[in-house]
């Protein structure tokens, strides 16, 4: 029996960490030819699919997503796309507690190349049937931060020690 796709996703995030991207796409997303890229379907409502892979990233501890959208979607009308508005508020409620960074669509794929040079990407296809709409997840340790790496590289600079290196033996030997 072929695994669903949550399975896939589940099974994939095991071996994901930081650097690996996720995409929950619209229907019309393309096939990529980068073999570090992977596509899958989802034959569901994109805002399902939304849902059920928050839940699955929010029981990863050992990462945590960096979510973007596309720029355009917040100009894309009504008129031209029936369902845009009530989709925009769905997943701004899906979404609720996330920072959300917004870029134009031509950015935000040019990211996600640069990172298929060298880590994986899973492209998730649903059903939706409106431009703009796909959302991008940049996966990000879930145990360490900016700051924290941002400390750490000036310790590492500066050549100085941490107030809990002096506390513990070292590692490694100097030469």
């Amino acid at each position: 029996m072929k695994p669903s796709w949550e399975e896939i996703l589940k099974d994939r995030l095991q071996l994901y960490g930081h650097r690996n991207w996720l995409v929950i796409a619209d229907s019309a997303y393309p096939a990529q030819s980068r073999a570090a890229i992977e596509t899958i379907i989802a034959d569901e409502e994109q805002t399902t699919v939304l849902e059920r892979t928050s839940v699955i990233l929010g029981g990863c501890k050992h990462i945590k997503p960096n979510i973007y959208t596309d720029e355009e979607l917040a100009f894309v009308d009504e008129e031209d796309a029936p369902g845009v508005s009530s989709y925009r508020e769905r997943l701004g409620s899906l979404l609720t507690g996330s920072e959300i960074r917004v870029l134009p669509h031509e950015e935000i794929i040019a990211k996600l190349d640069r990172a298929g040079e060298l880590f994986r990407v899973l492209v998730i296809k649903t059903n939706m049937r409106i431009p703009y709409t796909s959302v991008f997840f940049e996966l990000d340790c879930g145990y360490w931060n900016a700051q924290g790496e941002k400390r750490l590289r000036a310790a590492m600079k500066s050549g100085g020690s941490s107030p809990e290196s002096s506390k513990k033996p070292a590692l490694i030997a100097s030469p």
